[in-house]
């Protein structure tokens, strides 16, 4: 019996010897790891005021969704950036995150809206 007890309960296993560590979410916009004290936060993939109350979300470091909203309506996001590869497929996301693929994963700094989506006159290409 000693024997069998001994395999059950083995310190290098860790299946038996303590909890699990706990993975890191990924963010799948920027495919950066999201650390837990980071600012992170859930994007309706169909904004919830176009029908995507109880749809799929996905979670994501705060810069990453604030970029999303600074850029796009909610009425663009439903018609033509409903998932994760068509926003990274967009060339103002894909600038956007060639830029932030350089900093800390838990970097943040306020996102204004794009001139364009404030009015300001013409959006820079």
């Amino acid at each position: 019996m000693v024997g069998r007890r001994s395999l059950r309960w083995r310190d290098d296993d860790p299946d038996t010897h303590g909890p699990k560590p706990e993975a890191v979410p990924v963010c799948p916009l920027c495919e950066r790891p999201i650390p837990r004290h980071a600012r992170q936060s859930l994007h309706h993939l169909t904004p919830k005021l176009k029908g995507g109350t109880h749809g799929a979300t996905v979670r994501l470091h705060q810069i990453c969704h604030s970029a999303i909203h600074a850029r796009y309506s909610e009425a663009e996001i439903a018609r033509r950036l409903a998932d994760v590869e068509a926003l990274r497929s967009d060339p103002e996301i894909a600038r956007f995150l060639d830029w932030v693929r350089g900093k800390p994963d838990d970097f943040y700094v306020p996102t204004r809206r794009t001139r364009e989506r404030r009015g300001d006159g013409k959006a820079r290409r």
